[in-house]
């Protein structure tokens, strides 16, 4: 296996280095980490930071101001704090035990024996703030895990980098990679599930800009609007509408005996 360089931005081998692994996974270590932004993503950032500060240094008086100010300081502190603790403590960690991902206060662990399979996705919706191709590892009951330092922005070719991990990690399983269709059914029903949330908040994202819009409508035409009415109340059950139907929906396509215990 190549060695990559400390600050190239590929993932960071164990020490041994080599084609070789013992029982204990030895060769199988390694690390991911984020090693550097794209300049766009940076000029985001720094672009948010200075109108943070824009907005807590001019001069506005008035109850907003009031409680504005404060409320916008610590939104920023913990966003950039977060960011930083990403940064700096965030990693993507193999060993003979399995994987570990490092975020900024948190840490997730998979065992190799219930990691079903590490896939390299494309990102359905491109962005020039975010990696074309992005890798989740799925368990065996179907859950995904956002592997967030294994992308195209950190490694110059995920594809073959994940094809080699899961090479080096048959041992450590006892098991090969092929597909098995219980948990690929599974797969598909969290993602189903996944996709139904998704539309039911975006449905309950447009009924609450057409409440909003008849809000402003009945401000100028009568002397009282039903403001919790209509800015809450409606797009709430809108949306709890949507997420029973189109879960529902999705559920009803996963076949019985899987949806037995």
């Amino acid at each position: 296996m190549d060695e990559y360089g400390a600050g190239s931005g590929d993932a960071a081998r164990g020490e041994s280095g080599d084609e070789a692994w013992d029982e204990a996974g030895h060769g199988i270590e390694r690390e991911y980490r984020r090693r550097w932004l794209p300049g766009r993503l940076l000029a985001l950032w720094a672009f948010l930071l200075l109108n943070c500060v824009f907005q807590l240094t001019r001069s506005t008086t008035g109850p907003a101001a009031d409680w504005g100010r404060p409320v916008l300081a610590v939104t920023a502190a913990l966003a950039f704090g977060r960011l930083a603790l990403f940064m700096t403590r965030g990693r993507t960690l193999v060993t003979g035990d399995g994987i570990r991902v490092r975020g900024a206060v948190t840490e997730r662990r998979r065992a190799w024996q219930d990691i079903y399979d590490i896939r390299v996705e494309p990102i359905p919706r491109k962005s020039s703030f975010a990696p074309q191709w992005i890798t989740f590892l799925y368990d065996t009951e179907g859950r995904r895990l956002l592997l967030p330092h294994v992308n195209d922005w950190q490694l110059a070719d995920p594809h073959a980098e994940m094809t080699d991990l899961r090479y080096a990690a048959t041992r450590q399983r006892g098991t090969t990679w092929e597909r098995r269709p219980a948990v690929e059914a599974l797969i598909r029903r969290r993602a189903g599930h996944r996709t139904a949330w998704q539309r039911a908040f975006n449905g309950g994202l447009i009924v609450w800009l057409c409440m909003f819009v008849l809000w402003v409508v009945l401000l100028v035409t009568e002397d009282e609007q039903p403001a919790l009415l209509l800015l809450a109340w409606i797009p709430l059950a809108a949306f709890a509408l949507l997420a029973a139907l189109l879960n529902w929906r999705w559920e009803s396509q996963v076949p019985r005996s899987l949806r037995e215990p």
